[in-house]
C-alpha cells in the first residue's frame, strides 16, 4: 500500500525551495513529522529535469529514479538500523545483515568518506549531485569533522541536505555552514485527516498521544497501539496492573510513562493535560514531589534503555514506580 503524501510539508517545501541559496541545508524539527521525507522531496526537486511551479514534477525520468531509490546522482546516508526500515538498503547493509551483526545506529566515518568521494565525481544526468544525511545527529565527532571539511569547501555542483531532530547535537561549525530549514508541528486538522486516510481509529486521540507527530502516531497504530489501550494505560498502571505492557518495546513504554508523568504533574498543578484525555487520568491528584521523583527515575532508566534488561521484571518495576507516584496525595 502506497503511503499518502505528507500534505503538511507542502508549504515548508515550497518556502525552502524559494529561499534556499547555499549548497547545504539543515532540515530540523520534532521527530515524527517528516524530516526525512522533506529532505528527500528537496533532493528530488533539485534533481528534477522538468521543474513545475518550482518543485519536482514527479513525472520525469529523474523523479522516477529518485522514487525508485536508484538515482545515480543521489546518495542517501542512513544508519544501518534505519536503512532497511526506510527502504534504502545497500551492499554494506546487506553484508551486515548476512553476517548477523547488530545494525549500527551511527553514521560511520567510512560512509561519510564515501559520500565525500561521491560528491566529487561528475554527475550522470546534468543536474548536479545531492547527498542526503539522516539523521545527521547520528554522526560521531570523527564523522562530523570529515563532513565539515567538505561543507567548508564544497565540490562543484554538489549539494548537501542534513536532516535531524536534534540540531543541538551537531557540531556548531556544521550548523553554521548550513541554511536552516525549521519544521514545526503541523496544525492538527491536516494530519488528523491523513491518519484517518490510513485507517487509524480515533486519530485525534492518537495524534495527541504522539505529541502532535503524525508519523509517530501512524507507527504506533501499525504496531497495534490503539486509542483504547492508550486511554486505559493511566488507570492500569495506577492500579499496579502490568497487563500486556511486557509486549511493548521498552523505549515506547518509557515514552508513554514520561507522558503520563507529565500529564499527572499538569493535573496536580491545575493545568490541562497534553497527551491523555482528562477523563483517562486518575481523578485524585498525586503529590508533586512524588511525580518529580518518578520523572527522575524514568530519565535514569531511559538513558540505559538499550541495556539487555529482563523484560517482564523491568516492566513490573516500572509499573510499581508508577503506582507509587500516582497514589493520591494526602489532603
Amino acid at each position: 500500500e502506497r503511503p499518502l503524501p505528507l500534505a503538511w510539508l507542502a508549504g515548508p517545501l515550497a518556502e525552502a525551495l524559494r529561499t534556499q541559496k547555499g549548497h547545504a541545508l539543515l532540515v530540523h524539527g520534532p521527530q515524527g513529522i517528516g524530516q526525512f521525507e522533506m529532505a528527500l522531496s528537496l533532493a528530488q526537486s533539485w534533481l528534477c529535469e522538468d521543474l513545475t511551479g518550482g518543485h519536482a514534477c514527479g513525472r520525469c525520468a529523474s523523479c522516477h529514479l529518485v522514487q525508485a531509490r536508484s538515482h545515480p546522482d543521489l546518495l542517501v546516508l542512513l544508519p544501518e538500523a534505519l536503512a532497511e526500515a526506510l527502504g534504502w538498503t545497500n551492499e554494506e547493509t546487506s553484508s551486515d545483515k548476512a553476517s548477523k551483526a547488530k545494525p549500527s545506529k551511527e553514521l560511520k566515518v567510512e560512509a561519510i568518506r564515501a559520500a565525500v568521494l561521491f560528491a566529487q565525481t561528475t554527475w550522470a544526468r546534468g543536474r548536479g549531485k545531492v547527498v542526503l544525511v539522516h539523521p545527521a545527529e547520528r554522526m560521531n565527532m570523527i564523522s562530523g569533522n570529515t563532513l565539515l571539511k567538505t561543507l567548508e569547501e564544497p565540490p562543484g555542483e554538489a549539494r548537501f541536505i542534513l536532516s535531524c531532530g536534534a540540531p543541538q547535537d551537531l557540531l556548531p561549525t556544521i550548523r553554521s555552514r548550513c541554511q536552516a530549514v525549521p519544521l514545526a508541528l503541523p496544525d492538527p486538522d491536516v494530519p488528523r485527516r491523513w491518519l484517518a486516510g490510513h485507517q487509524v481509529g480515533q486519530p485525534d486521540l492518537l495524534l495527541a498521544a504522539a505529541g502532535g507527530q503524525p508519523l509517530e502516531a501512524l507507527a504506533w497504530s501499525k504496531d497495534g497501539l490503539d486509542a483504547v489501550a492508550w486511554t486505559r494505560l493511566p488507570r492500569q498502571v495506577a492500579a499496579g496492573d502490568a497487563g500486556n505492557l511486557a509486549t511493548w518495546p521498552l523505549p515506547r513504554l518509557l515514552d508513554a510513562l514520561h507522558k503520563l508523568c507529565h500529564d499527572a504533574l499538569c493535573v496536580a498543578c491545575g493545568a490541562p493535560p497534553r497527551y491523555f484525555p482528562p477523563a483517562a487520568l486518575p481523578q485524585k491528584p498525586a503529590a508533586v514531589a512524588a511525580l518529580n521523583a518518578w520523572s527522575k527515575e524514568l530519565g535514569t532508566t531511559l538513558r540505559h534503555a538499550e541495556h539487555p534488561w529482563s523484560g517482564p521484571l523491568m516492566v513490573e518495576s516500572l509499573v510499581l514506580q508508577a503506582r507509587k507516584a500516582l497514589a493520591p496525595r494526602a489532603n
